[in-house]
């Protein structure tokens, strides 16, 4: 098939949705796909306020008209809801395109912690632009499910995976620090809730894995917390198998892929009950879940690290690629020429193999 992914998050960004993105074309070609992408790399942008490293297009109809005449395509996903995903949504309304959406954050909740903007309001926008696309993958049954009480319809679990052959159990020498060393990776921004891992009274080291626009405050606040800045590729994976317990502060992520991440490298996680991570962390499986952080981080580390090996190991790119591909809105002459269709009950079947009990939610 000849698809077209449109997103505003893309390289030189570095977050879980851009990952996702960029694993996902891959293997989509390595599937005999043809995939473009339509995002801001190459375009005219300006960086968003309060948040510099994301650079929004300034022309964005534009450059959707320019991607769009080099169709025709055979699917058409748009991933995010910024300049382009609007553009592209509204080109595709208006020449009768069908088109599929993913969700991939709490955008009303991270809108709400910088400005005075309700909830409610950033959610009713976001319900109107999804309610064009024939189908809206969504990362986690909780989040599907809080959708779904917002009104929001045609929701369907895209859930996240792991390169296992980056992410594994290491010699845990990357860190020469006090044990037991608690860990965080991931954007250093205020809807992360950092400030509740790092006001913990805990024994050994905390550490903090990388980058955003709340780390020279936190720096400044937090002295005794080791901040290694961004870290990738081999560093990170490295970085985070020697940690003794990965904490996962926040209370607005849709799922965390850096904690199927923490997991493959044979490290426990500790977590607040938050949607998302909920899905993914069986409270004494492969990590501890507790309103108290501090609690949850102390039964954490009494897990055992291959049960985190094994959970994590389901999750697969090739599956989790395959999800993607059959809920794309596919015409059905293209449909007919795909090599390995799967339905939902094969995807499922897939990951949930050897599961453990946090995984049968993601049978829904």
């Amino acid at each position: 098939m000849k698809i077209l992914l449109v997103t505003d998050a893309w390289p030189p960004q570095v977050n879980g949705v851009v990952r996702t993105l960029e694993n996902t074309r891959h293997m989509l070609e390595s599937f005999g796909h043809q995939v473009d992408v339509l995002s801001p790399q190459g375009q005219a942008t300006l960086p968003c306020p309060g948040y510099r490293e994301i650079r929004l297009t300034l022309r964005p109809f534009q450059a959707v008209r320019r991607q769009l005449a080099q169709g025709p395509f055979d699917a058409i996903h748009i991933a995010t809801e910024g300049p382009l995903g609007l553009a592209a949504r509204c080109w595709c309304r208006r020449h009768g395109l069908a088109f599929t959406t993913s969700c991939h954050t709490r955008f009303p909740e991270y809108i709400r912690l910088r400005l005075p903007i309700p909830v409610a309001w950033s959610y009713a926008w976001l319900r109107w632009f999804h309610a064009a696309a024939e189908r809206t993958m969504v990362r986690s049954p909780g989040q599907k499910k809080d959708l779904a009480a917002r009104g929001f319809q045609h929701l369907s679990v895209w859930p996240g995976a792991v390169d296992t052959t980056l992410f594994y159990p290491r010699e845990r020498d990357a860190l020469k620090l006090p044990r037991p060393i608690a860990l965080y990776a991931g954007r250093v921004a205020v809807e992360k809730n950092l400030e509740a891992f790092l006001g913990l009274s805990l024994p050994g080291s905390k550490v903090v894995v990388g980058d955003g626009p709340d780390l020279q405050n936190l720096k400044r606040r937090y002295p005794d917390v080791h901040f290694t800045g961004y870290l990738n590729g081999d560093s990170l994976a490295a970085t985070i198998a020697s940690a003794d317990v990965f904490v996962f502060p926040s209370l607005t992520d849709t799922l965390g892929l850096v904690n199927l991440e923490a997991m493959a490298c044979g490290v426990p996680v500790a977590a607040f009950p938050a949607p998302g991570v909920s899905d993914l962390v069986c409270d004494g499986g492969n990590g501890a879940i507790d309103d108290d952080l501090g609690q949850a981080v102390f039964r954490a580390l009494a897990v055992d690290g291959s049960a985190c090996v094994e959970f994590a190991s389901q999750f697969t790119w090739e599956a989790c690629t395959r999800r993607f591909e059959d809920l794309l809105c596919v015409p059905a002459d293209a449909a007919g020429s795909l090599e390995s269709p799967t339905t939902d009950g094969m995807v499922a079947e897939s990951l949930l193999k050897n599961s453990k009990p946090a995984t049968t939610a993601l049978q829904n």
